[in-house]
């Protein structure tokens, strides 16, 4: 597969972006797009919304209803978020990793633990940092993390996945404040 891997669970375009269709005539036009970022976990919210409901406050995501009415909320993330923590598991061989992507670029953070968590294995590779510009680079094959060009946009990225962390209450590997430049 790319990236010499077999899974989906990576955070690599191939297995991160999808098309999520949906149609429902009386509310959202037949032919249209939206490319604001959408994650898996704004189904549920827009499920209950579509059907009268609130969503639960220990939920993440929240309904797409309104992108779909070409209506952006003023407070819609610019960020998808993605973690993968089964580390090596006996079917899969994935390695743990987490990141966050905007429109243009991905940062991707390889932690590579199991921590003895059921079903994960030890060993791997070394805890790494990854950088695409998904623009110039749509194959994801040059990693820019340690590109001096682009350090600005590394820290954009940390901030913003340490403050996406925070706000889910998911525990970072890495050293949280100041990104890890090499």
């Amino acid at each position: 597969g790319e990236h010499g891997w077999f899974d989906k669970r990576f955070m690599y375009e191939e297995s991160f972006q999808m098309p999520f269709l949906i149609r429902f005539p009386k509310e959202i036009e037949s032919v249209g797009t939206c490319d604001e970022m959408v994650c898996n976990v704004d189904f549920a919210p827009t499920f209950l919304d579509y059907a009268g409901l609130k969503t639960p406050s220990y939920m993440q995501g929240s309904s797409i209803r309104p992108l779909l009415k070409k209506e952006k909320p003023d407070d819609w993330t610019e960020y998808a978020y993605h973690r993968y923590w089964m580390h090596r598991d006996a079917n899969h061989n994935a390695y743990a990793h987490y990141g966050i992507r905007d429109k243009r670029y991905k940062l991707i953070y390889w932690y590579n633990e199991g921590y003895d968590l059921p079903g994960t294995n030890h060993g791997g590779e070394d805890r790494e940092w990854e950088l695409f510009d998904c623009q110039k680079d749509p194959l994801e094959l040059f990693n820019i993390h340690a590109d001096p060009a682009y350090q600005d946009v590394v820290k954009r990225l940390t901030a913003a996945l340490d403050t996406k962390m925070a706000e889910i209450g998911d525990e970072p590997e890495h050293e949280t404040g100041s990104p890890v430049c090499v």
